[in-house]
């Protein structure tokens, strides 16, 4: 069987993968949701949906450094990885092992190729298409919901010392797009950092600190709600936020409730 990542490399496989390392945590939950928790060999310590996989997979390491003696050890028939959380240099190294494909993400649409690429794959196709009528009926209603709604200038933080935001070139901001959050960074490429006092102006109506990578919590939006006085700040889901896969079809649903709130 040919296969075709999505940077368009070509995996060629005897048959359907039956023993599958997953270092990617989003492509771990699709693989769950997609009914192939038996497949599951190896995960990484941010693996943590569903919740019983910690205890019960072996945990190779995270998604930029893992042990590859112990993949190696369990011999699997393909390893899923992601252009941006994994390394180059990691993906080279596990070629040696086994199969690699590799996604790459950036919009709503990508999300959906790659979950019927994992239905073809893993001959799970019936599933993949039910997951993905699934998210397309809830991008849908929540179209529906948002298309009398003003847009609203957002600043989306992923880190602090130094902070940084989401901007252009991410899947982060393809999800602000659909839900009219319009990223005031836009004009800026991927993760860059920010100077609060610079790049900060009258135009931002809303501050969104996500739950990941960096940890904000409640003292954070005291900060900034000192500094920018007039903004709303409010703590939001990363996951939601940056997880493709099945956990999308949970996001439209959030980001409604987050639009309500923003617009009290």
């Amino acid at each position: 069987m040919t296969i075709v990542d999505q940077l368009n490399r070509t995996i060629q496989i005897k048959y359907v993968p039956k023993r599958i390392v997953s270092l990617v945590p989003s492509q771990t939950e699709l693989l769950y949701d997609l009914g192939l928790e038996s497949s599951i060999v190896g995960i990484t310590k941010f693996c943590v949906h569903p919740q019983h996989f910690i205890s019960n997979i072996n945990v190779v390491g995270g998604t930029k450094q893992v042990h590859f003696n112990k993949i190696k050890a369990l011999e699997p028939d393909i390893i899923l990885c992601n252009k941006e959380e994994n390394t180059q240099e990691m993906i080279e190294a596990l070629e040696k092992i086994a199969p690699v494909h590799i996604s790459d993400i950036y919009s709503i649409e990508d999300c959906l190729k790659l979950i019927s690429m994992y239905g073809t794959l893993f001959s799970v196709e019936s599933q993949a298409k039910e997951l993905i009528a699934i998210i397309k009926i809830e991008q849908q209603k929540f179209q529906d919901f948002i298309i009398e709604q003003p847009k609203l200038n957002t600043v989306y933080f992923i880190w602090k010392d130094p902070w940084m935001v989401a901007a252009n070139h991410t899947f982060i901001n393809s999800l602000m797009t659909e839900a009219k959050f319009e990223n005031h960074f836009q004009n800026l490429e991927r993760y860059p950092e920010i100077d609060l006092d610079k790049d900060m102006d009258e135009q931002v109506e809303v501050i969104m600190l996500s739950t990941e990578p960096f940890p904000f919590k409640e003292e954070h939006i005291k900060i900034l709600k000192r500094k920018f006085p007039k903004v709303k700040v409010l703590l939001v889901d990363g996951e939601l936020f940056s997880w493709y896969g099945s956990r999308l079809a949970k996001s439209f649903e959030y980001f409604k409730t987050l639009r309500s709130e923003f617009l009290k």
